[in-house]
């Protein structure tokens, strides 16, 4: 009997520390994304005057924007996506909700200027507390290819609903080189 409580205590264990923070936010009506909270580094409200834009860039980069002093890349994520631009969309407000990222896989203290993102999103929700075994990989017919580098699966919710999970490493990893 005690086993039995101990693999269920080390099981319970084990799922805990396979439970991760996302930050679940809106990019279209329906369409929810989250991204681990690890990844973020702050989610801000940014006047649109205050975006420089940059030329020479893909169209999903909308420009830089000063952050105490950091310049953040300022990206439409819905683009960047495969999904309509922001400034297509029937609701354009004058100022934008962005959260901001930095990369995962970098130490953050070595951080250098221009390493901080700002993923342009319609709205943003709350905390989700996901087991990351339970995200699943979709069936290739059903992920576009724009969508496809930048997916790390997606999530179904106990109410039915379903998140996509995006990998913020992914979306360093197509910025534009300088």
């Amino acid at each position: 009997m005690s086993e039995q409580i101990l693999s269920l205590s080390n099981q319970k264990k084990t799922e805990e520390s396979q439970k991760q923070q996302f930050l679940r936010f809106v990019l279209l009506p329906d369409t929810n994304l989250m991204i681990s909270l690890s990844d973020i580094a702050a989610v801000l409200k940014i006047p649109f005057g205050q975006i420089i834009p940059i030329p020479e860039m893909p169209s999903w980069v909308i420009g830089v924007y000063n952050w105490r002093g950091e310049i953040v890349w300022m990206i439409d994520l819905g683009q960047l996506l495969g999904f309509t631009p922001w400034y297509q969309q029937s609701v354009v407000a004058s100022n934008h909700k962005a959260v901001v990222i930095h990369p995962s896989s970098q130490d953050r203290k070595s951080r250098t200027s221009g390493d901080l993102v700002g993923l342009i999103v319609s709205d943003v929700n709350d905390i989700e507390l996901c087991n990351t075994n339970e995200l699943h990989s979709p069936p290739a017919s059903a992920v576009t290819p724009d969508l496809a580098p930048f997916l790390r699966g997606y999530w179904i919710k106990e109410n039915g609903d379903i998140i996509v999970t995006i990998d913020g490493d992914a979306i360093f990893a197509a910025m534009p080189k300088e």
